[in-house]
């Protein structure tokens, strides 16, 4: 009885843990799981933007399942979130846009002239400072499109399958911002 006992508590011990674990990148501690918009996500992966050698922010890919296939996650209406979490004062408003700006044309072949009003929206919810400990959340939200939040409140949303698609190209693409931060997310 008392190894029956005993064996239950450690049961216990290993659900509550497994179910509280988190994954540390560059000192950011993620969640296991996220909620956005009342859709429960997954972590799928998550990884380091690097440039020169400094990390500028941590990439975490939410799914309501796992998976590494980039184009199926690029193309479904799914929910899905991309999380960056900055860790670094380098990134200003100025350097995001341009990022995003270079992200779009990257992710598109050029092709950015049909998605010009949508994306110059997007752009918008990074104008405010950004200062190193913002947490961005840019997530595909079903009949609703990408709704992005900063430190937990919602800058707005944009429609469209076709921006959806070229967003997450920004980081999935065969032209990502960060090759490593694309396998790091896609959980190779």
């Amino acid at each position: 009885m008392k190894r029956q006992i005993l064996l239950a508590v450690l049961l216990l011990i290993s659900t509550v843990y497994s179910v509280n674990a988190q994954k540390v990148v560059a000192g950011v501690k993620l969640s296991n799981t996220l909620v956005v918009e009342g859709n429960d996500l997954v972590l799928n992966g998550a990884g380091t933007r690097e440039k020169f050698w400094m990390d500028l922010y941590v990439g975490s890919l939410y799914l309501p399942k796992k998976s590494s296939n980039a184009a199926d996650i690029m193309g479904s209406a799914d929910a899905a979130a991309i999380k960056l979490d900055i860790v670094s004062g380098m990134i200003t408003s100025e350097k995001m846009i341009n990022a995003v700006n270079e992200g779009f044309e990257n992710a598109t072949g050029g092709k950015t002239a049909p998605l010009k009003a949508k994306i110059d929206k997007f752009k918008s919810f990074f104008k405010e400072e950004i200062k190193k400990g913002d947490e961005f959340i840019i997530s595909n939200v079903p009949g609703t499109g990408v709704v992005v939040f900063k430190n937990g409140v919602k800058k707005g949303s944009i429609e469209g399958a076709d921006f959806k698609k070229a967003l997450f190209g920004i980081w999935l693409s065969n032209k990502p911002a960060d090759k490593d931060l694309k396998e790091a997310m896609l959980g190779k």
